[in-house]
């Protein structure tokens, strides 16, 4: 963030005013007495120091020629003697010469503190910062460590423009003290040529005729960047109107938001495959996102599949969210046998996903948002493709076991209706690519037939991350993720782990179970523009029945993330018990 200001402390004397009079005094002249005598020395104005206390201090005697240096010198002793907060010299002429008159104000106990512009610090928090001149007598050197006490605890809450510009005292010993907060004139959006500008002020912490807050601006640049939707995003404090204000600058760089893909691809077991993509996280500027994407395999095992999905971030001034999903996709499933204890590929069989879910949203607090998910879904056995589907089955053995697959099919494929609520705290200063800061969740689904599906369970997991920033651009990240379910839960609703996402090293979904852990730590760094490279440890498994954190699964290895216009690219190489493995992804790991 770049701001430019011109703030500091004040020299309190300066600003320190009592009855119009400043500082030490001045000499006040009516004529020129060069070479005139002194004839007489007083004192006026004072009430509780006596005359001659006073008179002791002054050097300058009757008699003397007049000099204006010794006059300024005495009026600097009289200051010294610490009862007063102001000395001026005025000056008589008379027939024998020159009559000197040292007029002081005296110093009055502090009866009470008020103060002035103070919108954004509680009277009662203000008053204890300056509770010790209560009472008391006060000098220059007091009130100069009270404002700057004032000036800090404002700067330490991230109100660094704040400044306390002036300070008076009345006769009745009334201390006002003014508190200039630095406002916000106002706050103007530049580069946004696609997003709308309400997109970009929505984000905004700060505002108008409100006090500038560098916590805000720290916090507003982040979520403007957490949008996605900008190369670069840049705050500019231009100086305002009034002292002390500012007007605010966003500079945006917008960058491309829109993704279209079309392919095709061949394999043994779905023939031949088109693929057909488009999609825009920032569709027409209005910060919605949506999202079409259809396969198409020529065999009639693969079928047609596709997925329509559109997110709305803030539907109400309640930053309230909605996300709708509908899909229709057809997988390639592979089972490696019961809880992963087998790893050779035992059985291959198809499954088709239909359904839709609709997300709603809303924010407590700045840090942590609360959801609530309604999910129909429909998972439909299609054809057996090969293996025995029996995690019985001895190894090797591909003969098809017609009573197994039946049982398997009746508990595992049907329609599931769940409501999940999920609670996130996140604190990551880059959703996309985060350096420091954390995110929290918990998650709980629960499944019944009361919904009108066909299974009841339950299932609860818990994703904690840490970024910890290691010099400039290194980063250290860590993630632990648990889970656990309980009842009927079918194969479609059972954790896995292993892959790309969660144990790499290892197949894809090669471990499944009602139990689940996971752990990762990976080690980031640049290597060229838009290319970082990890360094990583995984650990994990998913288990049926009691978990079982003595058989987990273990590798290391390396890899590199690259920022393309089509999102980040991960590939990563990890070595785990079996070996090692490439892995190549779209989006970023953690």
């Amino acid at each position: 963030m770049k701001t430019r200001r011109c703030i500091g402390h004040l020299v309190i004397g300066a600003i320190f005013i009592i009855n119009g009079l400043l500082g030490a005094g001045n000499l006040v002249y009516a004529a020129d007495f060069t070479g005139k005598t002194i004839a007489d020395i007083s004192i006026s104005d004072n009430k509780n120091m006596t005359e001659s206390s006073i008179i002791a201090a002054v050097k300058l005697k009757i008699g003397d020629t007049f000099n204006d240096e010794a006059i300024k010198q005495d009026m600097q002793a009289i200051y010294a003697l610490g009862n007063f907060y102001d000395v001026q010299a005025k000056f008589v002429e008379v027939p024998e010469g020159i009559k000197v008159i040292y007029s002081v104000t005296e110093k009055t106990a502090v009866k009470d503190i008020i103060f002035n512009g103070s919108t954004k610090v509680s009277v009662e928090k203000l008053q204890s910062l300056v509770a010790e001149m209560k009472g008391n007598l006060i000098d220059n050197t007091i009130l100069n460590n009270k404002s700057r006490a004032i000036e800090q605890y404002y700067h330490d809450q991230g109100y660094i423009l704040t400044k306390v510009s002036n300070i008076t005292m009345d006769q009745e010993g009334i201390v006002t003290i003014f508190i200039n907060e630095g406002m916000v004139e106002g706050i103007i959006v530049k580069g946004n040529e696609k997003t709308k500008t309400k997109i970009i002020t929505r984000e905004i912490k700060l505002k108008k005729d409100e006090p500038f807050n560098a916590k805000d601006a720290k916090r507003s640049l982040q979520k403007i960047n957490n949008l996605g939707f900008f190369e670069d995003v840049n705050i500019k404090l231009n100086p305002g109107r009034e002292p002390n204000a500012v007007a605010v600058e966003i500079d945006v760089n917008e960058q491309k938001t829109g993704t279209f893909t079309i392919g095709g691809g061949y394999s043994k077991s779905d023939g031949m495959a088109a693929i057909f993509g488009v999609g825009d996280s920032n569709f027409n500027g209005s910060g919605n996102k949506v999202n079409v994407s259809f396969q198409h395999g020529y065999s009639s095992i693969a079928g047609t599949g596709w997925d329509l999905s559109f997110t709305n971030p803030q539907i109400d001034d309640k930053q309230t969210s909605l996300s709708v999903n509908y899909f229709n996709s057809v997988n390639t499933l592979s089972d490696y046998g019961l809880n992963g204890d087998n790893t050779t590929l035992r059985s291959t069989y198809y499954r088709r996903s239909r359904g839709f879910n609709i997300s709603i949203g809303r924010p407590q607090g700045e840090y942590i948002r609360n959801s609530i998910t309604f999910t129909k879904r429909k998972d439909s056995y299609l054809e057996y493709y090969s293996g025995p589907v029996d995690y019985s089955a001895a190894i090797g053995d591909t003969t098809y076991n017609e009573k197994y697959n039946s049982t398997y099919l009746q508990e595992n494929f049907g329609e599931v209706h769940s409501v999940t609520l999920a609670k996130v705290y996140d604190t990551r200063d880059n959703v996309f690519d985060a350096t420091e800061g954390k995110r929290i969740s918990l998650t709980s689904e629960f499944a019944g037939k009361a919904l009108g599906g066909q299974f009841d369970f339950n299932k609860y997991i818990f994703d904690g991350r840490q970024y910890v920033k290691v010099g400039n651009k290194q980063t250290l990240a860590f993630r632990v993720t648990a889970g656990s379910a309980v009842g009927n839960v079918p194969d479609a609703s059972k954790f896995v782990a292993g892959g790309s996402d969660t144990l790499r090293g290892y197949e894809d979904n090669e471990f499944k179970g009602d139990k689940m852990f996971t752990a990762s730590v990976e080690y980031r760094y640049p290597v060229a523009k838009k290319i970082q490279g990890v360094i990583f440890t995984d650990a994990g498994n998913a288990w049926d029945g009691n978990y079982k954190l003595n058989n987990l699964k273990f590798s290391i290895g390396t890899g590199l993330r690259v920022d393309t216009p089509l999102g980040p690219i991960r590939l990563d190489y990890g070595y785990g018990n079996e070996g090692g493995r490439f892995h190549f992804s779209f989006g970023t790991q953690f």
